[in-house]
């Protein structure tokens, strides 16, 4: 870590708790942490650093779809908030730490269409292109040109193709090392009137708000099954509003589990499983994890 601590200086942080940098506000302390603010050019650098010493390394963007054990994480968390977003006619490119909701506020004024569904969805670039994030019938692989992804040794761009993209899927997420990183992300868009494009997103926004809870949340839990809905089997379990310590199943949307203020990552783990086992019971459906489980576990 010599090398990091001299580069960085004050910025690498040692034993940093995570809840704070989590949308459920959930997880105990990184061994080291990095957040990325100044380039994407650092960014690569010290996560290849990293890697380059044998260092474990996660990169979190929004926080999202991640729960974070108590027990915390080694080696090095990464906190991606380099945000940057460029024009060039139809097609436009962002950092891969870029807010979906900036990108999408930004895409909208320039009368650009085609990530209005981003403007409700929680989370980055960079996250949004490894998990083929989507909502309101779109999704990342409808408008992903290419990504640029550093690795170890090199940068290298993954088209569409490459990404292999299915639901909530890509080639990337599929990789059983952790070892590459999105820097950017281009993305091809169509024309539209601007007041247009506002309509649709005013209506994406609305819907969020009276289908889904506010306040600390991991996102969904859990993907649809083929055919079905998570939320409605869970429902139809009789769970919503079912409690393990201060972690719910949301009384609004039983796909999405909320901290009520003082949950633990334990307390969310033990509903997850609880959930699971409740609907395979019940339904003979094996409910599978939208949400990763980051750190250490037993």
């Amino acid at each position: 870590m010599m090398a990091l601590q001299q580069k960085l200086k004050g910025r690498l942080l040692h034993n940093e708790p995570l809840a704070k940098y989590t949308a459920a506000r959930l997880g105990g302390p990184a061994d080291w942490l990095y957040v990325a603010r100044e380039s994407l050019d650092e960014l690569a650098e010290v996560v290849q650093t990293a890697w380059q010493q044998g260092l474990p390394v996660r990169v979190l963007g929004g926080g999202a779809n991640v729960l974070i054990s108590e027990r915390g994480v080694r080696g090095l968390v990464v906190i991606n908030k380099v945000s940057a977003v460029a024009f060039d006619g139809l097609h436009v490119t962002a950092a891969s730490g870029t807010a979906l909701s900036t990108l999408a506020q930004r895409c909208q004024k320039r009368g650009l269409s085609g990530l209005e569904w981003a403007v409700s969805v929680p989370g980055t670039v960079g996250g949004a292109v490894v998990n083929n994030a989507g909502a309101h019938g779109g999704d990342m692989a409808s408008v992903l040109v290419s990504a640029l992804v550093a690795t170890p040794s090199v940068q290298e761009r993954y088209t569409n193709a490459d990404l292999d993209y299915d639901y909530r899927y890509s080639a990337l997420k599929a990789r059983s090392d952790r070892r590459f990183l999105v820097l950017s992300a281009e993305f091809a868009l169509q024309q539209d009137e601007p007041s247009a494009i506002a309509d649709r997103m005013a209506q994406f926004v609305a819907h969020r708000k009276r289908t889904q809870p506010p306040g600390a949340s991991l996102g969904s839990i859990f993907k649809n099954p083929s055919g079905d809905y998570a939320g409605r089997l869970i429902e139809a379990a009789g769970l919503k509003g079912y409690r393990i310590g201060d972690a719910q199943v949301s009384p609004l949307h039983a796909n999405f589990f909320i901290n009520r203020g003082h949950a633990t990552a334990s307390d969310y783990y033990a509903l997850i499983q609880h959930v699971r086992k409740v609907v395979e019971e019940q339904f003979g459906v094996k409910l599978e994890m939208e949400v990763e489980c980051v750190g250490q576990w037993d």
